[in-house]
Parts: C-alpha cells; sequence; structure tokens
C-alpha cells in the first residue's frame, strides 16, 4: 500500500494518468472517496493515460459508460445509485473478464460483486486543503501488489 498526496486537480490527473502506464486490460480499479472526493477526476487521468479523447464524465445516472477508443477500452462504472441487490443484474462480470479496463466508483456497494484480486484506490479531502487530495493505492493480489511496487519504484 502507499499513499501519495497531490497539491491539486491538475496533478490528481497526472498521477492517474501515469498509473496508466502499468495498467492492463482485464484489469479492476475501485475507487472509493466521498462526493468531490476526485474520483471521475482520477479516471480522467486514465482516459488521458489511455489516448481516450472524449471527456470523461461521471455515470452517475447511466451507471456504465464505455470509452472504446483509447490504447484499450475503459469501462467506467459507478454505483453510487444502486442497492446491493441491485448490482447483479448488472452483468459487471462482462466488463470484469472483458478487454478493457475497469473502473468502478462506490464498488463498496457491492463488495461480493467485484473481483477478489484488485487495485483499491481512496481518495480523501483535507478540509484545512480542499484543494488537496490523500491518494491510497491498496493492491489486493500479486499481479496488482507487483504493479504498485513497480509504480512506486518508477515514481
Amino acid at each position: 500500500m502507499i499513499t501519495i498526496v497531490t497539491a491539486n486537480e491538475k496533478e490528481t490527473i497526472a498521477l492517474a494518468e501515469n498509473l496508466t502506464k502499468y495498467l492492463k486490460p482485464g484489469m479492476t480499479i475501485l475507487l472509493e472517496g466521498d462526493l468531490g472526493a476526485g474520483k471521475t477526476t482520477f479516471t480522467k487521468g486514465i482516459g488521458a493515460g489511455l489516448g481516450i479523447q472524449r471527456i470523461i464524465k461521471s455515470p452517475t445516472y447511466t451507471i456504465v459508460r464505455e470509452y472504446q477508443e483509447g490504447k484499450y477500452p475503459l469501462y467506467h462504472i459507478d454505483l453510487y445509485r444502486l442497492e446491493e441487490s441491485e448490482v447483479a443484474d448488472l452483468g459487471l462480470d462482462e466488463y470484469f473478464d472483458g478487454s478493457g479496463l475497469s473502473v468502478v466508483e462506490w464498488a463498496s456497494v457491492a463488495p461480493t460483486d467485484v473481483p477478489p484480486e484488485r487495485l483499491e484506490i481512496s481518495l480523501k479531502v483535507d478540509p484545512q486543503q480542499p484543494e488537496q487530495r490523500k491518494i491510497t493505492l491498496q493492491p489486493i493480489g500479486q499481479v496488482y501488489e507487483e504493479l504498485v511496487d513497480k509504480f512506486q519504484k518508477d515514481r
């Protein structure tokens, strides 16, 4: 596990964009944080790292937004408006087992519906410095542990 503090939105996007160098199709990232913590901003950085030109928007109302035009697909999933019982019917396994990168906001709504191996990223706002983000990367599983170790060494 590593924790990184970014000073502003631009640094948060740059951090996520840099992380993309270590990600591969079929991987899953879970983003947690309060409303306004920067989950969609972080996803914008991932999109930039994949070469996606379209604007990355929160999928709060659509639940899933697919971006196909990058280096490989990005599946941006937001479970905020759902109850755990509703998630099973979404067919998320098709995304998790697909040829792209799955980024899930509010995955804590459905803890049993996400892959057992994943990268959990927590974003926290410091009330004293609201532009700053404390970003913690918690790898779950060998592949993600190696990814985070390499990312940390290369920083």
